[in-house]
């Protein structure tokens, strides 16, 4: 996938090293998320007074609102170790066998992208999870023969950003399912001016509003963009975010007042000057803004969508008549003036 922008939600492994720091690491310090942490709380103090792993754990939600973090926070609540791999990575039963049986009694494994796992992994996995033993067979023909092997007892956290592609017998196996929600602004907020000060960044109540509410609702999406206001605030201004540094900042990274960035805007604006609005196909747009049809099916339309900025109808996308808004242009079937009501605050607690 090309890099889709500084707001993607998606981040490189160079992104999540400068993000380690401020990522919480005790329960208590997860802000927001109110009803998923008591949930987690009760099933971890639970485990903890049986003296036993808990049951496993399935974290679903789009990108960037910490399910890695939470399957850290797990382990480190339970004060056992943890071994982090991927779905796509396991490619053979074999791989998940040699990760499943080198498990200390009591420790966490975190798959994450769960629903990418090899089917011959994924069936291994479960007798794994359920009776903690995995059967490796040797050979191959007739000679083949299958050695159990038995497994410490652990707790599985699994994260998936599609959760509707896990498979029923892997969905039945996982005894505690949350799904993570996007943030509040206010929520946001509190979580910049906390990763301002684990980074030593000087910022206003203003100065967090107005990244907050740029952030599309997405924890690693604000944490990135404070990172390139501090940038700016140290190098051209004094040094502290103010509202008047923040904005400055995000206009000098093409981040617009909806949070909106480079690529966004110009999926809106080709299906607004290109194709009039739509409908059009998913391939032809992709050409039209010159990258590939999964980064902007995957990157973009979950959040133009969510804005009401782009519809999906069965003949192709639309650009909504807040789109022809937000790019200052008229509908061809209508209008809109000054007192035009602006696109909604998405993640407002307010009705």
């Amino acid at each position: 996938m090309t890099d889709p922008g500084i707001v993607s939600a998606y981040a490189s492994e160079a992104e999540r090293d400068a993000e380690v720091s401020v990522r919480p690491k005790r329960l208590a310090d997860f802000i927001a998320q109110h009803r998923v942490r008591d949930q987690l709380d009760l099933l971890l103090r639970g485990a903890m007074g049986r003296g036993a792993p808990p049951d496993h754990i399935l974290l679903s939600g789009p990108p960037g609102l910490g399910k890695t973090t939470l399957a850290n926070i797990v382990a480190a609540e339970l004060g056992v170790g943890i071994r982090v791999t991927s779905g796509p990575a396991i490619e053979r039963s074999g791989d998940l066998a040699a990760i499943v049986t080198s498990l200390a009694e009591g420790d966490v494994l975190f798959i994450d992208e769960i629903h990418r796992i090899a089917k011959p992994a994924e069936e291994l996995l479960y007798s794994a999870m359920e009776d903690f033993r995995v059967d490796v067979v040797v050979g191959k023909g007739p000679g083949a023969t299958a050695i159990p092997l038995d497994v410490e007892p652990f707790t599985l956290v699994g994260a998936t950003t599609r959760s509707g592609l896990l498979t029923g017998p892997m969905r039945d196996r996982f005894g505690f399912t949350a799904h993570l929600d996007f943030y509040s602004s206010d929520d946001l907020r509190t979580l910049l001016h906390r990763s301002a000060r684990i980074l030593g960044v000087p910022i206003t109540e203003e100065g967090a509003a107005e990244i907050a509410g740029r952030s599309r609702g997405t924890p690693r999406i604000a944490n990135r963009l404070l990172r390139r206001v501090r940038d700016f605030a140290e190098v051209r201004a004094d040094g502290v975010v103010s509202l008047e540094t923040a904005k400055a900042a995000l206009q000098v990274y093409d981040v617009d007042g909806l949070g909106l960035d480079r690529l966004d805007r110009a999926v809106l604006t080709a299906l607004v000057e290109s194709f009039r609005g739509g409908p059009v196909g998913l391939s032809t747009l992709a050409v039209a803004v010159g990258e590939q049809p999964d980064t902007v099916e995957e990157v973009c339309e979950p959040f133009l969508v969510r804005a009401g900025l782009l519809a999906r109808t069965p003949r192709g996308r639309v650009a909504t008549e807040a789109a022809w808004q937000h790019l200052g242009r008229t509908p061809p079937n209508g209008t809109f003036g000054p007192g035009a009501s602006p696109a909604p605050d998405l993640f407002s607690t307010e009705p």
